[in-house]
């Protein structure tokens, strides 16, 4: 703005100075050049250039005014219409700089912003691909627990009854089997059942177990109740004896408190005599 004033003081002053006399095609040429020059671009990013324009364009019309005839008016007014060309071509310049400044920098922050997706894109299907297999590897270790629950269960339904209840899986040995009447050593052939029973145990040897002695109603309670305790432990420990850890096994006698069948014949209290193998499920281990 202030070498647009300037450049119009300048002109003026001519004008008012020198209006008997014809201006030199330079000399208009170099006004209109100058003019250009401080009206566009090369007044925010060319100060210096343009300065130097105006002040060639000056000396000009100094020498226009003192000898508008001389040759001296045409070339100092052919330099000052240079200078003013200098100055939009270095404006030009630096914005074209500018453009290209300001290109690069979008060209790195669009490469930035791609590298940065693809690497979340990296992250997220490492993370799913790491979840798929965690995920297959729960499938096979359930698929395996289940493969050998199923082998267990086949392999104990030759040796005994086995059911499913609340508590797990029920292995039931009739008691005329494993002792002799009102007693609570085990009989040989039981013992050899048992470790056979023990042996499918520590296929999984990391289950809960619990052993209940079962009996039928006849003697009183008290002595059914001690029984039943006695008969439990003998099981428990021939299954500590077969190698299957102390800490896993509980025992319990449950006396004449859970009869399955009807102690009023032969046949019930021979099902109610009983010792019971129950695997405990993981999640009523707690409880």
């Amino acid at each position: 703005m202030h070498i647009s004033k300037t450049l119009l003081m300048v002109a003026c002053a001519a004008l008012l100075g020198s209006c008997a006399a014809t201006v030199p095609q330079e000399l208009s040429d170099a006004r209109s050049a100058n003019l250009r020059a401080s009206n566009g671009q090369a007044a925010d990013v060319a100060p210096v250039e343009l300065h130097q324009a105006a002040e060639a364009l000056q000396k000009a019309e100094a020498e226009f005014k003192d000898h508008p005839k001389s040759a001296e008016t045409r070339d100092l007014s052919y330099i000052a219409q240079r200078r003013a060309e200098i100055a939009e071509a270095t404006a030009s310049l630096e914005v074209a700089k500018k453009h290209q400044a300001d290109a690069q920098a979008d060209l790195l922050a669009s490469q930035s912003e791609i590298a940065r997706t693809a690497q979340q894109d990296l992250a997220q299907v490492k993370s799913e691909q790491a979840a798929t297999k965690h995920s297959d590897a729960l499938a096979a270790e359930r698929r395996a627990r289940t493969e050998a629950e199923q082998n267990a269960a086949d392999a104990l339904a030759k040796l005994a009854a086995v059911n499913e209840d609340a508590r797990g899986m029920v292995i039931s040995l009739t008691g005329s089997v494993l002792f002799t009447t009102n007693q609570s050593t085990l009989l040989p052939s039981a013992t050899a059942r048992l470790q056979q029973v023990a042996a499918v145990l520590l296929e999984s040897p990391e289950r809960n177990l619990l052993i209940e002695g079962h009996t039928d109603s006849q003697g009183s309670d008290s002595y059914n109740q001690t029984l039943s305790q006695a008969r439990a432990d003998r099981v428990r420990d021939l299954l500590v004896q077969s190698g299957y850890r102390s800490a896993l096994i509980k025992s319990s006698g449950m006396g004449e408190a859970r009869p399955v069948g009807d102690n009023a014949t032969a046949e019930g209290r021979a099902n109610n005599r009983r010792v019971e193998i129950v695997i405990v499920r993981p999640d009523t281990s707690q409880r």
